[in-house]
C-alpha cells in the first residue's frame, strides 16, 4: 500500500513537472515577473542611500531576483502549479485589488525614468518658520468656496489634460496642474500701490488675472483648494508663492514622469523639479507665477514662513 501511494505521488508530481531545459527558461522568466513588483514595493519603502548611477537599486534588484529564482528552482517539481498561482494572484489583484497589471507597469515606468532623468531633485527641509505676514487677511481672501472660483477651476480642468487616461490615483493632482497651466498662462504681474500692500481676493483676481505675487498665490491656492487639492503659501524675503502637496517621495517619481513626459514635456525639457519636504516627509511642489511647469525653479529659496490650507 505504501509503495502504491509513493508511485501515485510520483506520477502526479511528474504531470506538473516541466521537462528540461524548459524548466529553467520558465523559472527565469517567472522570476523576472515576480521580482519586478517585489522590487517596486521595496524601492518605495526602503531608504534610498542615493548611490552613484543608482547602483544601490541595481544591487537590490539583483538580490531580489536571486532569492526569487532560488525559491522557484527549489519548487521546480511543481512549477506549473506555481505559475498558475502567480497568474491567479495578478488576475485577482487586477479585478479586486489596487496593485494591478497597469499599476505595476506605471510604477516601474516612473521609477526607471526617475532613476535616469532628474534623479536628484532639489530637496529642502522646511523647519523653524516665522509667523506668516498678513495671515488672517490672506486666509479671508482665499475664497475657495466661491462659486466663481470653483467654476473657473472646473473650466480649467475641462480645457487642459482632460484627455489623459490612466493614472487614476493622480487624477485630482492632474486637474490641479490644469488649474496651474491656465492661471500661469494668463497671469500679468502688476505692482501694489506705492507704499501700500493691497491684497486682492480670489474673485477679484479672476477679473483680469493681474496682480503681484501674493495675489497670484491667493488665486492659485483658492482654485486648487476648490477642487480638492491641498495648497500652501511660502513666504520668503520679499516674495510669496504657492505650493501643492503631491504626497511622499514615491509619489514624486510618478509626478516627475507625468510632468516631464505627458503634461509639460516641452516646458520641463532637461529641467529638474523643485520641491520642499516638510517635517512629516511630505513633498510640496513649486507653483510660482514665474514657473512654466509645476516644480519650476524657485524665485527665492530662503524660506521664512509657510501657510498650509487643509
Amino acid at each position: 500500500m505504501i509503495q502504491l501511494n509513493k508511485e501515485n505521488f510520483y506520477q502526479i508530481r511528474s504531470k506538473f513537472q516541466l521537462k528540461k531545459p524548459w524548466d529553467r527558461f520558465v523559472i527565469f522568466f517567472l522570476s523576472i515577473f515576480i521580482t519586478i513588483p517585489l522590487f517596486i514595493v521595496l524601492h518605495q519603502n526602503l531608504i534610498d542611500p542615493i548611490w552613484y548611477l543608482s547602483l544601490d537599486r541595481i544591487l537590490l534588484f539583483i538580490i531580489v531576483f536571486v532569492i526569487v529564482y532560488g525559491v522557484l528552482y527549489a519548487l521546480r517539481t511543481i512549477m506549473i502549479i506555481c505559475l498558475a498561482l502567480y497568474i491567479l494572484v495578478l488576475i485577482y489583484g487586477s479585478l479586486f485589488g489596487s496593485f494591478t497589471f497597469n499599476s505595476v507597469f506605471e510604477d516601474y515606468n516612473s521609477m526607471m525614468y526617475s532613476m535616469n532623468n532628474n534623479p536628484f531633485p532639489q530637496d529642502i527641509i522646511v523647519a523653524k518658520l516665522l509667523p506668516f505676514p498678513n495671515k488672517n487677511e490672506i486666509l479671508r481672501a482665499i475664497e475657495y468656496e466661491s462659486p466663481k472660483v470653483r467654476n473657473f477651476a472646473i473650466m480649467a480642468t475641462t480645457k487642459h489634460f482632460k484627455q489623459i487616461r490612466g493614472y487614476s490615483d493622480y487624477r485630482n493632482l492632474i486637474q490641479c496642474f490644469a488649474v496651474f497651466k491656465e492661471i500661469n498662462s494668463r497671469w500679468n504681474y502688476v505692482n501694489d500701490p506705492k507704499n501700500g500692500d493691497y491684497i486682492a481676493t480670489a474673485h477679484e483676481s479672476l477679473l483680469y488675472f493681474s496682480g503681484d505675487c501674493d495675489d497670484h498665490s491667493i488665486l492659485m491656492s483658492a482654485c486648487i483648494r476648490s477642487i480638492g487639492g491641498t495648497p500652501r503659501l511660502i513666504h520668503t524675503k520679499g516674495h510669496i508663492y504657492p505650493e501643492i502637496l503631491i504626497g511622499n517621495k514615491s509619489d514624486l517619481e510618478k509626478v516627475n514622469f507625468l510632468i516631464k513626459n505627458i503634461l509639460f514635456p516641452e516646458e520641463s525639457h532637461r529641467k529638474q523639479l523643485n520641491y520642499h519636504i516638510d517635517e512629516r516627509g511630505q513633498v510640496w511642489l513649486n507653483l510660482d507665477y514665474t514657473a512654466k511647469y509645476p516644480g519650476g525653479p524657485f524665485l527665492s529659496e530662503e524660506i521664512l514662513g509657510a501657510l498650509t490650507l487643509e
